[in-house]
């Protein structure tokens, strides 16, 4: 039964955290148009087409064979969706070029090779290059024709991207920059033809160029052998005097840093879609062999244990799934937003992402645990074949780990999260300390037990009300006590960070449920509300377990007590039968024979 939908409202990043969310102010899944169920499917094709048949293929490196699956996704469109028309792209919404990281998502190496072409590979020039640099590289990068490749990480420098060591100075006759160093774990870079590089202008200006392959100085390392991921190609790059023209100065000299981790931000939500895409597959290759696999004369489906692993698998898929759109469509928004406003494409959704940088970490480690969590049990479920590089699912665990590591490491996403979100506190764009504030006094009353209400999700949506509570609890103790040291206190950070991770993510999929419900009706909800409240319920006891830690690490005494006393009235959540839940949601999958949600 339909009910009427209230007035979108579209939150700044953060402010999730203060502020409360109607159904209507979340885009869900179930609302794909058909144009992006067609593209959806279109990339489900070309994977079981093109992609699975010759996995092994990939896997050994065979010479040419990832650009000619680079060049064959070009020509049926796929690179081109959010690109611009003018480029020859085909001008989709950020929404549609989700929809397109997650679905290609499951395709293992060529997921990251395709990942890297259309992100990092090709989005620096499209969104920092003069007009002569677009119309030189960006028509030839989406059609597959060029494949494009991002150096930033050097054997010294990782996470601390501006400590590079790589230099740039400028030559006598003033044509050209002469680089100097290496760069380390460049993907694509085996075969790319174009290299978006960061070096040092003087030694000190952080700055990026465009190089192409054949320029003088310029050569690759061979192919690394690497634990995962093994038909990506992965090299070295090195420089030795490389002349690259000056007209191949990316954005502003000394200004690199704009373009390293602008980009980052997308490429921190695109990753978790192409995670969620992997993590699907994986899903429906577990649910394929526990019904077929029998021990005890019955399929290993029918036992607990197993049915226990694939729903939660369901769970946090579905719950990333809720997430991830939940933020596209607010990038997407704003983007519209600041192009309505006057801003130039490029500095448009550069603007809509930094928006949502918060929501963009707390999405990358998700994302990526979620898959990790998916492919470890689906190698559970597979037993002792699990382990056997004859089954799929070996594979879909050894590519899975890499994905805790880049676009920043989960720990420096954990950390960023906070870091942001404290920061924008302090420059006034988020206003924390008033509902802190309001927290602190409500901790010092008497609790209301008013008259319960009855509304569909009202339990639910009180919970999630509760659990924001929580953080400000926790986080605003944290800041008054240890003030600018809570910046070197890495564990209560992280502690804090897991607290907003599965708070954002209840209140996300709670959204979705309720969307679902609203449309559909009760009856047609009943499973994902399973889904939703067995997270809910794990959830509460994580942001518990989260605050406690993060409050013993740096209260005591009175002060320690009041305040783990209202990290616990704050989490509790209602009894709930998540044993039968979690079968009801094994048991759609396992008779559908696939992911199904």
């Amino acid at each position: 039964m339909s009910t009427a939908t209230p007035a979108k409202t579209t939150l700044k990043g953060g402010e999730w955290l203060i502020k409360a969310s109607a159904p209507g102010d979340t885009f869900i899944p179930e609302e794909f148009s058909e144009e992006q169920r067609m593209i959806r499917d279109m990339c489900d094709q070309f994977l079981d087409a093109e992609v699975y048949p010759i996995l092994d293929k990939i896997d050994s490196l065979e010479p040419g064979l990832m650009k000619s699956l680079v060049t064959k996704a070009g020509e049926q469109g796929l690179l081109a969706t959010s690109f611009p028309e003018e480029y020859g792209g085909l001008g989709k919404d950020f929404i549609t070029s989700t929809i397109i990281n997650e679905y290609l998502g499951g395709g293992h190496s060529f997921s990251v090779a395709i990942a890297a072409h259309t992100g990092i590979g090709t989005l620096p020039i499209l969104y920092f290059g003069t007009p002569e640099q677009k119309e030189k590289y960006i028509p030839k990068l989406i059609t597959g024709e060029w494949a494009g490749a991002y150096g930033l990480t050097e054997p010294n420098s990782g996470s601390d991207a501006l400590g590079a060591k790589t230099t740039a100075r400028l030559s006598e006759d003033g044509k050209y920059y002469l680089l100097n160093g290496q760069k380390c774990w460049i993907t694509n870079g085996g075969f790319a033809q174009v290299y978006t590089v960061f070096a040092k202008v003087d030694g000190d200006k952080f700055t990026g160029f465009i190089v192409d392959r054949g320029t003088e100085g310029f050569t690759q390392g061979p192919e690394e052998q690497k634990m995962g991921i093994k038909g990506s190609s992965t090299v070295q790059l090195y420089f030795q005097d490389a002349k690259v023209p000056v007209e191949n100065v990316l954005g502003e000299i000394g200004k690199g840093h704009k373009i390293a981790f602008n980009i980052l931000n997308i490429g921190r939500l695109k990753l978790c879609a192409a995670a969620l895409g992997g993590a699907k597959r994986a899903i429906g290759t577990s649910i394929e062999y526990a019904r077929t696999r029998e021990q005890f004369k019955q399929p290993i489906a029918n036992f607990g244990a197993i049915k226990y692993k694939l729903a939660e698998m369901a769970i946090r898929a579905f719950v990333a799934e809720s997430a991830l759109y939940r933020t596209a469509a607010w990038v997407d928004e704003k983007e519209k937003e600041l192009l309505d406003a006057g801003q130039p494409f490029n500095e448009a959704l550069l603007g809509a992402a930094e928006e949502y940088a918060i929501e963009c970490a707390i999405l990358k480690v998700y994302g990526s645990e979620v898959l990790d969590y998916v492919v470890d049990e689906g190698v559970q479920i597979h037993g002792g074949n699990g382990f056997s590089a004859e089954y799929n699912i070996s594979r879909a665990y050894r590519d899975s780990r890499i994905n805790r590591i880049y676009e920043g490491t989960n720990e420096i996403n954990r950390l960023l999260t906070l870091d942001m979100t404290l920061k924008r506190a302090m420059q006034g764009r988020l206003n924390l300390m008033g509902p802190a504030m309001d927290v602190q006094k409500e901790l010092m009353s008497i609790p209301d037990f008013g008259a319960q209400d009855d509304a569909p999700f009202a339990a639910e949506q009180k919970l999630v009300a509760n659990l924001k509570k929580a953080i400000l609890v926790a986080a605003g103790a944290a800041v008054q006590k240890l003030m600018a040291k809570v910046e070197t206190e890495q564990e209560i950070l992280m502690n804090l960070a897991d607290m907003a991770i599965a708070t954002f993510n209840a209140e996300s999929v709670l959204l979705r449920v309720m969307k679902i419900q609203e449309e559909k009706g009760e009856a047609a909800t009943a499973i994902y509300t399973d889904i939703m409240r067995t997270y809910l319920y794990d959830a509460a006891d994580a942001v518990n377990k989260a605050g406690r830690d993060a409050v013993n690490s740096f209260a005591e005494g009175d002060e320690q007590r009041m305040i783990l006393m209202g990290i616990k009235r704050f989490t509790k959540a209602e009894p709930f039968n998540i044993k039968e839940a979690r079968r009801r949601i094994a048991d759609k999958m396992i008779a559908d024979g696939r992911y199904n949600f």
